[in-house]
């Protein structure tokens, strides 16, 4: 059984940083397209950044400068190092992997895996 588990998440104050991690099981990921998607209370979940599985990246212009999204080995896949945290990062990040060959994975309908979350919250 394909499972993503996403951890790192907690409570931080405004500029402070976080680095949440995805740890999958049932199959590797090193050849997926793994991304970060976000929903904050009250709003659709929303696209952060993905990294395809030949390295390169592409960000939500909210998070561009702040995020950065990496991969290292097949059981970890996919981490997310958020830098200058704001307010308006409080949200429930999804891990998500998408075995799609595609010109673009901004869509939640690209991806074919998600995790269950985990909540990041900013104070102010």
């Amino acid at each position: 059984q394909v499972q993503l588990v996403e951890s790192g998440g907690g409570l931080v104050q405004a500029g402070d940083s976080l680095r949440l991690s995805c740890a999958a099981s049932g199959r590797t990921f090193n050849t997926y397209t793994m991304a970060w998607f976000r929903q904050a209370p009250g709003k659709e979940r929303q696209f952060v950044a993905f990294i395809k599985w030949s390295g390169s990246t592409y960000y939500a212009d909210s998070v561009k400068g702040r995020f950065t999204i990496s991969r290292d080995s097949a059981k970890n896949p996919v981490y997310l190092r958020m830098n200058s945290l704001k307010p308006d990062d409080t949200a429930v990040y999804y891990c998500a992997a998408s075995l799609y060959s595609l010109s673009s994975y901004i869509s939640e309908s690209s991806y074919n895996y998600w995790g269950q979350g985990t909540q990041v919250t900013v104070s102010s």
